[in-house]
């Protein structure tokens, strides 16, 4: 002890520059790193950031059009604003607490106050181009991971008036990144409902919406599932839409100052609550709360000064206020959502009635399932205090304190039979991944009520084990990996649970929390090296690659795959295939296909796309 007090000198204490911090710690600045295969990870988070000034621009009345061209690893974004002056284009991108939005009557309800936003992607890219039009005149800067490469004197210009950001994400900090195009999609068309009028242009697609809010649960939901018309509302700094499906849970898209709050926050909890207070009062029945919320999709959008965020991603709403001095996000919301919703239902008879319909039935379905449900909540209870079939970790995603990217990290791997659960739970990481081992092939729950969740004993387990009963507030897991074998029963098991999952919790694949695991086909090795091999490619390239004849092995099973070994697949750079739900699919039809009894249809469907194994060899080698 002695020793280490000597040793901690005046040398002992480093300053950082801007750059330097941000690299060393990049979590403090765009949230968990990531390869791409996340909705919330850190190049997604980049390009964001980027957007976001962009925005800013147009709420501000400058700009119109925004084109983004993304390819696999470089980002271009080109607004049509006022250009930054073009004195302030290195110091803009390249000094901390250097920006246009400390001025609150310039950008009273911006998004990037922090001044950090381009810094953060110029110190974390591998190349950075910025360049600002302005009046005639064009200034560029060229940087990489921080440092200044290029800065290059004014000059004429012809072009039009804005600024175009270029970068490349580090791949030495987002290691085998790839940007997924259905959640650069989700974002672009998240963009054009905040902001209607605005036109989007990426990738050669048009963006663009007149209703806002409106077409954004037109786009998210089955129109033919909803009970009723979207109720579209907007006031002052406030936009709200509803209806109700037919689907189990609640679903919310919220937003501030054009922020997607994808965990919520202070004004999505005021909208749940208002909706309830303000129905109870139109109908003057006091309804249970989760009868009124159930099946509800629902967005709003509120617009606020000096916004308190809980991380600095930006993912929650930590305002009690709309501004420093004004109303609480509470009473703000609930006086419009009263206002606003009862005029609507008053002048609108028909969707009044439909409305108390769906409230009706979920009250009967609610008092049907209730003596079940209490008795499979006491065997799950039970069960909960030596449930063999989960292997807990120790830090869980609904954590009060403690580490955001440890928090992020906890994931629950769902398994098929013992030696597969034996492999993970013997390589796992204790402190964030978590084992639940089915016992064989779980029930098609396709067509069943939500009855069947509370009957199956293992559904039930599941359900708490993920504790998402009540909605995803306390979901205990970031992510949820289905680990089974490649092959036909394995596939099967993956079918059969996301059948329960789109059925009965369809928000945990809206929001990006299921995932499969990618574990090798083949160990393609020789004396010196050995290489695992996801695909018949794969393999091909390692046999060149390795020549003289190599091992090869087929794993048929995970149990084949020692603890040792699985170790590397289910580590920071496992393999992970999102679950993605594209814009236009229709979870009843999708389920109805490939679970229900249209065995005709199916076949057909199989057989067309068959192909053997000697086809899939011609296709990679040829």
């Amino acid at each position: 002890m002695a020793n280490e007090v000597a040793n901690y000198t005046e040398d002992s204490i480093r300053s950082l520059d801007w750059k330097e911090h941000i690299r060393l710690r990049p979590g403090m600045y765009i949230g968990k790193l990531g390869d791409g295969t996340a909705q919330d990870d850190g190049i997604y988070v980049l390009v964001k950031e980027v957007m976001d000034n962009s925005i800013d621009e147009h709420m501000m009345g400058f700009g119109k059009t925004i084109d983004v061209k993304v390819s696999e690893l470089k980002v271009e974004v080109r607004d049509y604003g006022r250009g930054i002056p073009l004195g302030k284009v290195v110091d803009c991108v390249s000094k901390i607490n250097t920006g246009g939005k400390y001025d609150s009557g310039a950008f009273q309800k911006s998004v990037g106050l922090n001044g950090v936003g381009t810094k953060a992607v110029n110190a974390l890219s591998s190349f950075f181009k910025v360049q600002s039009y302005r009046e005639g005149r064009t200034k560029v800067a060229e940087f990489e991971r921080g440092e200044i490469r290029n800065d290059e004197a004014e000059a004429a210009s012809s072009g039009r008036n804005g600024t175009l950001i270029v970068f490349r994400p580090d791949d030495t900090i987002f290691k085998n990144y790839h940007f997924i195009p259905e959640y650069l999609d989700d974002l672009m068309w998240n963009y054009s409902f905040l902001n209607a009028g605005l036109t989007i242009n990426f990738n050669g697609t048009k963006y663009h919406s007149e209703k806002g809010l409106y077409d954004l649960l037109l786009r998210k939901t089955n129109a033919d599932t909803l009970r009723y018309p979207i109720i579209h509302l907007k006031g002052e700094d406030i936009e709200i839409a509803m209806s109700h499906s037919n689907q189990y849970g609640e679903d919310y898209y919220s937003f501030v100052n054009g922020q997607y709050t994808t965990q919520g926050g202070t004004h999505q909890a005021a909208f749940r609550e208002a909706v309830v207070k303000t129905i109870r009062e139109f109908y003057n029945k006091n309804f249970e709360a989760t009868d009124v919320r159930a099946s509800i999709v629902g967005a709003i959008a509120v617009r606020v000064q000096e916004p308190v965020f809980e991380s600095q991603t930006k993912t929650k709403l930590g305002s009690q206020n709309v501004a420093p001095d004004g109303p609480t996000m509470r009473t703000f919301v609930n006086d419009f959502v009263k206002k606003a919703l009862d005029d609507y239902l008053h002048k609108d008879s028909e969707t009044a009635n439909l409305l108390l319909k769906r409230i009706l039935q979920s009250e009967r379905e609610r008092k049907e399932i209730a003596g079940i449900k209490k008795l499979a909540n006491e065997r799950a209870k039970k069960a909960n205090l030596h449930n063999k079939k989960l292997r807990d970790c120790r830090i869980h995603l609904d954590d009060k304190k403690g580490d955001d990217d440890l928090r992020n990290a906890s994931t629950l791997f769902i398994t098929e039979g013992d030696s597969a659960s034996g492999s993970i739970t013997k390589s796992r990481n204790v402190q964030t991944q978590a084992v639940f081992s089915l016992r064989g092939k779980p029930l098609n729950c396709y067509g069943y009520s939500k009855k069947v969740v509370y009957e199956n004993e293992e559904f039930n387990l599941l359900q708490h084990a993920l504790n998402i009963e009540d909605g995803l507030e306390g979901l205990r897991y970031d992510k949820i990996v289905i680990a089974t074998d490649a092959d036909v029963d394995g596939m099967h098991i993956r079918l059969l649970l996301l059948t329960y999952f789109l059925q009965f919790f369809p928000d945990l694949v809206r929001r990006g929390h299921v995932y499969i695991l990618e574990t090798p086909l083949f160990r393609v090795r020789n004396k010196k090296e050995t290489i695992y091999c996801y695909s018949e490619e794969e393999k091909q390239t390692a046999v060149a690659k390795l020549g003289n004849k190599p091992e090869i092995t087929r794993f048929k099973g995970l149990g084949e795959i020692s603890p040792e070994e699985f170790k590397g697949f289910i580590n920071a750079q496992m393999r992970l295939e999102p679950i993605i739900l594209r814009k236009d699919t229709s979870i009843e039809e999708l389920l109805k296909f490939y679970m229900g009894k249209n065995t005709p249809d199916r076949q057909n469907f199989i057989i067309d796309r068959l192909k053997v194994e000697k086809d899939l060899v011609a296709e990679t080698t040829g």
